[in-house]
């Protein structure tokens, strides 16, 4: 993926990690369309910085993905790098009374079955386009899970397969799949997030997200330092501790 002179959609993009990403990229002379549920944020995102486009879109609704693909594309035909950046992590108890599984679902259409139908879509779009690249948002907890969040980590954790898979079967017609995999990061993704001292902040983030992206910018991982204790805890062999540390268990 080249830093400059592309045309990117970024799903997810009215808070945190996508508006942030969204004018970093537009900083460094991209078009960028930001895309998200809510249109307020997107909004207020284009008064904030004239030349982003916006476009509205729930990933998590199979019905809505293939009009706003001709849409988004008939507006902007030089399209070439999607950010599947759309994603909610929400806790589940599992042993709660009357548990349901609206939590698990949402999250899985949101996080996963979003991502899978978008490119979906978008791909014979991207494949006459030079140049073009698809970026999915894992996490680190793909790599070692939190339990009060298993669905998330679940998706997670199948994003990064897939992408990996997706990277296997693109290489031959020259799309690039780059996997980026956050940190805890400080945002409004779930409660406490944006508050504790533990989360990455979102400014020193980006700016070495967007330098890893410069320095490889055909990925295939774009892993900032303070993930890697995550990413790399089975290949060090530390996986059972990292597991504990995270989930508090002793």
């Amino acid at each position: 993926m080249d830093i400059t002179g592309n045309t990117i959609l970024i799903t997810g993009g009215g808070s945190g990690i996508g508006r942030a990403l969204a004018i970093a990229l537009h900083q460094r002379g991209n078009a960028v369309i930001v895309a998200g549920r809510r249109l307020e944020p997107l909004e207020a995102l284009a008064a904030e910085v004239p030349g982003i486009a916006i476009a509205q879109l729930d990933v998590a609704d199979a019905t809505a993905i293939t009009p706003f693909v001709e849409s988004v594309t008939a507006a902007h035909p030089a399209l070439n790098v999607v950010i599947h950046n759309a994603g909610i992590m929400q806790a589940e108890d599992l042993l709660a009374d009357g548990f349901a599984l609206d939590t698990a679902e949402a999250t899985i259409a949101t996080n996963l079955l979003g991502p899978i139908r978008l490119t979906a879509a978008l791909l014979p779009h991207l494949r006459a386009q030079p140049n073009a690249a698809i970026l999915t948002v894992s996490s680190g907890l793909a790599f070692v899970p939190m339990a009060a969040t298993a669905t998330y980590c679940a998706t997670k954790a199948a994003i990064h397969s897939w992408s990996q898979s997706l990277r296997a079967q693109l290489e031959p017609i020259g799309i690039d799949v780059i996997e980026i995999a956050p940190p805890a990061v400080a945002t409004d993704l779930m409660p406490g997030h944006a508050e504790n001292p533990n989360s990455m902040p979102l400014d020193a983030y980006i700016a070495e997200t967007m330098a890893l992206l410069e320095a490889h910018p055909q990925g295939p991982e774009n892993t900032v330092e303070r993930v890697k204790f995550l990413r790399n805890a089975e290949r060090e062999g530390r996986y059972d501790q990292t597991f504990a540390t995270i989930n508090q268990q002793h």
